[in-house]
């Protein structure tokens, strides 16, 4: 039903304005702002994760090892005892009180970050490559990520943002991608920041029946997209750091391309367009009136959505929550999963085998060195950063240059993003997720190698 303009009227006071105008240049400053950061750019929420890793130093292992006990016993003593104040409580309860698959991940999670903590244990686990990277590495820079992201998150989901931006795009988003347009706003933040700063914002707007089980699904493994920063670590380390934009411009190309097809087939197409507590999805918020102006009609569900905001204070303690959760909740299934995926790529030749099948369509594709580049195409899916390491010894520029834009497209990858969206409440498996990261593969690799023999 279109507003009445007495309705539109109504709202536009300036407290509104003010709560939607201010909280919003917030988010966008701290998620999507690229400012000058020790001779590059960096945004502000990845350089207030710098400092604090740099302040906390040598202590943020202990931080990391005290979390993760905490999420194991409390798993443990929710599922033996099951204390009424936590189960009465719905915060404590879903932070604690989780399904067993998971509670078993936290406590493997928490034993392996033990072993590496004392150096005691099985050198699978041990190595620089397996435990000891996604402990020393990975994890202190998703604690310090979970932190900001999951604090300041609501400035860019509680104040009109996604609504004013969900209303302008949904008619690009809805017919090229079948979803909703906020969904831009989880890509631009992956894109200029973070991938798991997508991830987080799509599972929080699911949590909240923003995004139904579909859309939440093809969002997290389609819109969680590579940040900038990492995309010239990988290209540093297949030493092409001088073609840095035509191998970002193929990368836009190819994952555009992806994000139109893969969602569009099983296992994302069987997802079903029900909130998360299997409701059914009975109107579309973004819709537009008929005969309203769609820049309007976007300003005026951004400030309805703040005129409904009576309590601010609930918001910010709504961060804090957010950031606890995800702390709590998601590092030490990352700790365990990543470990996991990482020892059998690495100790066991199941990625060598399973990258076999591409050796032909390499070759169709007239790929220098397809046998060796061949072993680079499913080992991502334990860790994004492999391919690029087994592709450096590759002579062939051209080859070097296809592994690291397919790696990039891949998009999910057990050791941050796989580990992230399983920790999620998204609906998402590990089958389905390495069906998908094979679908993202097999399509990536035809446009990329194509585009590749233009520029080489």
């Amino acid at each position: 039903m279109q507003k009445s303009t007495s309705s539109n009227n109504n709202i536009f006071t300036l407290r509104n304005i003010l709560w939607f105008a201010i909280p919003s240049l917030l988010g966008l400053f701290f998620f999507m702002t690229p400012i000058p950061y020790k001779e590059s750019f960096s945004i502000p929420i990845a350089i207030l994760k710098d400092e604090l890793l740099f302040i906390i130093g040598d202590s943020i292992h202990k931080i990391i090892l005290a979390i993760m006990l905490i999420a194991s016993i409390g798993y443990l003593w929710v599922l033996l005892l099951k204390p009424k104040f936590v189960i009465r409580n719905p915060f404590f309860k879903a932070l604690f009180s989780v399904a067993p698959i998971w509670g078993i991940l936290r406590i493997l999670g928490f034993v392996f970050a033990l072993m590496i903590y004392f150096q005691r244990g099985p050198e699978q686990i041990l190595n620089g490559d397996t435990g000891t990277f996604v402990y020393n590495d990975l994890l202190p820079t998703l604690f310090s990520v979970f932190i900001f992201a999951g604090f300041l998150l609501p400035l860019l989901t509680h104040f009109g943002l996604l609504e004013l931006f969900g209303t302008w795009l949904t008619k690009i988003m809805r017919p090229i991608f079948n979803l909703p347009g906020r969904s831009a706003i989880d890509c631009l933040a992956s894109w200029l920041g973070d991938g798991s700063v997508g991830i987080i914002m799509s599972s929080k707007q699911y949590e909240e029946k923003s995004y139904t089980q579909r859309e939440a699904a093809v969002i997290g493994t389609t819109f969680s997209a590579v940040s900038i920063s990492f995309c010239l670590v990988v290209l540093s380390q297949v030493k092409l750091d001088h073609m840095f934009i035509p191998f970002y411009l193929v990368v836009c190309l190819a994952g555009i391309v992806v994000a139109i097809i893969v969602p569009r087939i099983p296992p994302l197409s069987k997802k079903a367009d029900k909130w998360i507590d299997n409701s059914d999805k009975t109107e579309d918020f973004e819709a537009i009136p008929h005969g309203q102006s769609v820049i309007k009609y976007g300003f005026y569900n951004a400030i309805n959505t703040t005129n409904k905001i009576e309590k601010p204070w609930m918001i910010v303690l709504e961060g804090i929550k957010n950031s606890i959760d995800m702390i709590v909740g998601i590092l030490p299934i990352v700790m365990a999963i990543g470990t996991i995926g990482l020892v059998v790529s690495t100790y066991t030749p199941l990625f060598e085998w399973l990258g076999k099948p591409f050796v032909p369509l390499m070759k169709l594709l007239q790929i220098p060195e397809a046998a060796e580049a061949s072993k680079c195409m499913v080992v991502g899916f334990a860790d994004m950063f492999i391919p690029s390491i087994l592709a450096s010894s590759i002579e062939s520029e051209m080859t070097r240059f296809i592994v690291a834009a397919v790696s990039v497209t891949q998009l999910i990858f057990l050791s941050e993003v796989g580990a992230l969206l399983l920790g999620s409440k998204i609906p998402i498996n590990l089958w389905e997720l390495f069906v998908i990261f094979i679908q993202r593969t097999l399509v990536s690799l035809p446009i990329i190698a194509i585009l590749a023999h233009f520029i080489f």
